[in-house]
């Protein structure tokens, strides 16, 4: 599932081919992924233009000029791309949206999992996930206070605490390895049992490794591209997930794989230990 840094870098992308194009026409080819009356939605859409492109944690969100705005969540295999109105498209594109400049934009889901949703600009943030959505990994809006009390009210062990949405957005499998493996906190440590020290450490590097992987455009582990077709850059620089059995990139120890949640979780041994 894309995380945060690759669903930025797509809306970054969306804005290039997407933003300021107006609607000609939709074509709908797998109608579950509109979750709305197919027929109201397009009707609602063809006409307007797309005037800017927001994100919220791993939710993508198109602003219209009638004070729409769909929200696109990607799920496992969602993408975007581009290309000249009416050219042939594969099976997996599900949605065309053709625009007056003779332009296209198409969504791909070769899980058919991704989902878009029409209201009213200004109820996004009541609608799905996006009710409970928790604070984004910026200095700014994360603050050190609330994700001390967040970690002292949780007995969950700190991977899937770290997974659920609600408490901080955007962070997946990969990502939560990565900061935990930074922090050097074993995945299933209870979250309430975390230290000051090590609270503090792991917003820290939430933050920065969030940051540092939208700035390498994300990563591509299986089959992530963004809006023009290209590979992230990230998946260079991770040290935990992936790596199982190889050395530990800080003491040497084999890295070690298990589930947690259900989740695939890689950790070293030696760093990450688990307290009694």
């Amino acid at each position: 599932m894309p995380e945060l840094p690759e669903v930025e870098t797509v809306r970054q992308g969306l804005m290039k081919i997407a933003a300021g194009r107006q609607i000609n026409d939709i074509e709908v080819r797998y109608a579950t992924t509109i979750t709305n009356d197919v027929d109201e939605f397009k009707q609602a859409l063809i006409g307007q233009t797309i005037t800017t492109i927001d994100r919220r944690g791993k939710y993508l969100l198109f602003r219209f000029t009638n004070a729409l705005t769909m929200i696109s969540h990607l799920r496992m295999e969602g993408s975007y791309y581009n290309q000249p109105v009416d050219q042939a498209v594969d099976k997996h594109t599900h949605v065309i949206f053709k625009f007056t400049d003779q332009t296209e934009l198409c969504y791909r889901d070769t899980r058919k999992f991704g989902r878009m949703t029409l209201v009213k600009t200004g109820t996004e943030m009541s609608v799905g996930g996006l009710a409970t959505i928790g604070p984004e990994p910026t200095e700014t809006d994360f603050k050190l206070d609330y994700w001390v009390d967040e970690l002292k009210r949780s007995r969950s062990k700190i991977k899937p605490f770290l997974l659920a949405q609600n408490h901080v957005a955007g962070l997946g499998n990969i990502y939560c390895d990565e900061v935990l493996w930074m922090t050097k906190i074993h995945p299933e440590t209870p979250a309430n049992r975390l230290t000051a020290t090590q609270a503090a450490a792991l917003r820290d590097n939430i933050i920065a490794e969030i940051a540092r992987a939208t700035k390498h455009h994300g990563t591509t582990v299986h089959t992530f591209k963004n809006a023009f077709g290209a590979a992230g850059e990230f998946q260079n620089e991770l040290q935990a997930y992936g790596h199982a059995g190889e050395p530990c990139p800080r003491c040497g120890t084999e890295m070690v794989k298990i589930k947690v949640a259900q989740r695939g979780t890689t950790f070293c041994p030696h760093c990450q230990t688990l307290e009694d």
